[in-house]
């Protein structure tokens, strides 16, 4: 069992910044990725970024794509996300994903849907007005 927490969200006004940080309780170096997703009511949970542990590379979804950056910290075990120049449309209860037991669908390609994660935190809400 790993647990993941969240913490960092907020409300902020559109144009404003926020910066989330996701804690895991063991060596997130034994993951494979790690991914920053959200969900809206009514919404489907969707990928925002993900990082390939190993080395890095990130993956980042069209509509955030210069705007938000994922990070990681091993030493910390902590993985963020920066969000810049926030709009409406950004807002959602944001979650921490890890991947630790290797998917099927990562191979070859980037995980990026939900049953692609074994491990969530309770989520951290964002809201911009």
């Amino acid at each position: 069992h790993v647990q993941l927490v969240e913490s960092g969200g907020g409300s902020v006004q559109a144009g404003g910044s926020l910066r989330l940080s996701c804690t895991a309780s063991t060596s997130t170096v034994n993951s494979y990725y790690m991914a920053w997703f959200r969900q809206a009511p009514g919404k489907e949970r969707d990928v925002v970024a993900t990082i390939y542990t190993s080395n890095g590379n990130t993956y980042y979804a069209d509509s955030v794509k210069g705007r938000f950056t994922i990070a990681q910290d091993h030493a910390k075990n902590m993985m963020s996300l920066q969000m810049n120049s926030l709009k409406s449309e950004d807002t959602a209860m944001y979650y921490c994903a890890a991947m630790f037991s290797r998917a099927i669908s990562s191979i070859g390609s980037v995980p990026l849907t939900p049953s692609d994660y074994d491990y969530w935190g309770q989520g951290t809400q964002v809201t911009v007005s």
